[in-house]
């Protein structure tokens, strides 16, 4: 998807103007109230910094947490805006307890603000059921569009497709186009050996991503629960593992028709439950124990792909190789994080597709030895699998 970005607006179209930014700031909190993760707010950054130095009023829309289309002072976002003010030292950074309305519109006009964050968008039942209404009030907060919020770009909604009819021009912001281009050269000419890396509890939820991928791909190894459907599939026991029963057919098949693209974890780690970490142990694959259940790809495995990962040039990972919230169920998600940040020091690109993955990179600390972690979970798996994005769409072509 070839978009427009702010880069690409020209300055009579930014100096002076109001630019209506949709970021994604859904950021967690702790029973204090305090944010425990800012990455999706300082992910945001880049794009507000420039339309500051370009002269643009910036105005910030965004959702928190499911507020179910009523205010809530749980998921307001005051607490964002202290966070946002100390990230932009020099700027005026102001909170506004109003989304749409005159109140809001006035806020956007003020000469005493540089960046104007608006109350949740989700304050508004018709911001998730995508309401003209709605999406025209938004249109007259700014004075050009812009969406940065990569994560929700996957959803139709008043804030990231509805507005962009009535408000244009239309761009990209630094972060969604970061996004398009690592994710989009991963599919359209990535540079070879191109492996892919799926995991996670389901094989429902990656089965599109698979079918994708399948004719891109050198090689696809699969970690995680979802190893045990196909383990089904081949006859295997898989004692008390999650296994999709009604997907065993569809492994089987993706199996057949993948050849030796399609690899699988050689040995297990396994215990009786992820409550009792300390019995946990390493078996092959065709010998996990009646009663207990695999937890995490075995050591060999881990060794195995790490191998695999360093003769690859592009690399791509969405989905943990075990319960990595729970040690030793963390060891192979570790494992191919570190194989990962290795191989981006030899010059492989290498891209963690958001959601679990990302935050498993994140708990290893080697994010920032990724060449492109994704903000959007959803978002990065529905691109994946060639689906259409709304709020990508409804962009100015470039």
């Amino acid at each position: 998807m070839n978009k427009k970005t702010v880069r690409d607006l020209p300055d009579a179209d930014v100096q002076g103007r109001r630019a209506l930014v949709r970021v994604d700031f859904n950021v967690p909190f702790d029973d204090q109230g305090r944010i425990t993760d800012d990455t999706r707010i300082r992910a945001a950054l880049p794009t507000i910094q420039l339309l500051r130095q370009r002269g643009a009023r910036v105005v910030l829309l965004s959702h928190l947490g499911r507020p179910k289309g009523k205010p809530d002072a749980k998921y307001s976002l005051r607490a964002v805006q202290a966070r946002l003010a100390e990230l932009l030292p020099g700027q005026r950074v102001v909170f506004v307890d109003a989304t749409l309305g005159p109140d809001a519109v006035a806020a956007t006009r003020d000469p005493a603000a540089d960046v104007v964050l608006l109350e949740n968008t989700r304050f508004f039942a018709g911001e998730e059921k995508n309401d003209d209404a709605v999406a025209r009030q938004m249109a007259e907060l700014g004075d050009f569009y812009v969406n940065d919020a990569f994560g929700s770009a996957h959803r139709a909604h008043a804030s990231t497709e509805g507005v962009a009819r009535y408000l244009r021009p239309g761009v990209a912001g630094l972060l969604m186009e970061r996004e398009l281009q690592y994710l989009g050269a991963a599919l359209a000419d990535p540079t070879r050996p191109f492996i892919a890396i799926l995991g996670g509890s389901k094989i429902s939820g990656k089965i599109d991503v698979v079918e994708a991928l399948l004719p891109k791909v050198d090689a696809l190894l699969i970690g995680g629960a979802m190893a045990c459907t196909f383990y089904k599939a081949l006859g295997f026991e898989t004692g008390t593992s999650l296994v999709e029963d009604d997907r065993v057919d569809m492994a089987r098949d993706l199996l057949e028709r993948a050849g030796t693209r399609i690899i699988l974890p050689h040995d297990a780690t396994v215990a009786p439950s992820m409550r009792e970490p300390g019995k946990a142990h390493a078996v092959k694959r065709d010998a996990i124990p009646a009663g207990e259940a695999m937890l995490d790809i075995g050591p060999d495995t881990a060794k195995s792909y790490a191998r695999a990962i360093a003769t690859a040039r592009t690399i791509l990972w969405n989905g943990p190789m075990g319960v990595f919230e729970t040690p030793p169920f963390d060891a192979g998600t570790t494992a191919v994080a570190r194989a990962m940040a290795d191989a981006t020091a030899t010059g492989a690109t290498t891209i963690v597709g958001g959601g679990d993955s990302a935050a498993a990179v994140d708990q290893a600390g080697l994010s920032s030895r990724m060449s492109h972690v994704s903000t959007g979970g959803g978002a990065a798996l529905e691109f994946l699998e060639g689906k259409t994005l709304p709020g990508v769409a409804a962009l100015d072509d470039a």
